[in-house]
């Protein structure tokens, strides 16, 4: 599996997990997702705007670049968030609206990577204090991913308290099958 090919199965794994927390969650009340937890989010719904923050503002940065542009221009049209804890959405269905067409950008984005931009690529930035950075693509992509993964774990913690059942998570669930040797 090359550069490329893994990075494409983290973003489907990231479209496919992040669309199961949020079928999982829509059988829980509206108050229930926003109840304080004890989250670094303080709720399920807080840490969903998280991500969604999150992912917004490493887009955008990728988006500035020449290099990602084109695939990422739809995220022109939405505002840069202001801070992680912003909640971009008080309701479960505008945010899993927005959640599908960002998964779906990423996406579309990760399978126009090539194994060259991924290997030498680069992406210079400012981060939210205005500081400057120079950082590999691939590592910020791994980065993105990892960030998914880490607070979708407190989501799904926070889903078993609130007495819903996620189901199996593991990556391993998509990872192709191969045959067997003879």
């Amino acid at each position: 599996m090359d550069f490329q090919q893994h990075f494409a199965l983290l973003a489907r794994y990231n479209q496919w997990m992040n669309q199961k927390l949020l079928e999982v969650s829509a059988s829980l009340p509206a108050e229930a997702l926003s109840a304080e937890r004890g989250a670094f989010f303080g709720s399920i719904l807080g840490t969903f705007n998280h991500l969604l923050v999150a992912d917004t503002l490493w887009l955008k940065r990728l988006g500035a670049s020449p290099d990602h542009a084109t695939a990422l221009q739809p995220l022109d049209a939405i505002p840069l968030p202001a801070r992680l804890d912003q909640q971009l959405f008080a309701d479960l269905a505008g945010l899993a609206e927005r959640r599908q067409w960002l998964d779906a950008i990423i996406i579309a984005w990760v399978d126009g990577l090539r194994g060259h931009d991924l290997q030498d690529g680069w992406l210079v930035y400012h981060d939210t204090r205005g500081q400057p950075h120079r950082k590999s693509l691939a590592g910020v992509l791994a980065h993105l991913f990892n960030h998914q993964t880490h607070h979708r774990g407190q989501i799904t913690t926070l889903l078993s308290q609130a007495g819903a059942d996620v189901g199996v998570t593991d990556l391993a669930m998509l990872v192709p099958e191969q045959p067997l040797p003879v």
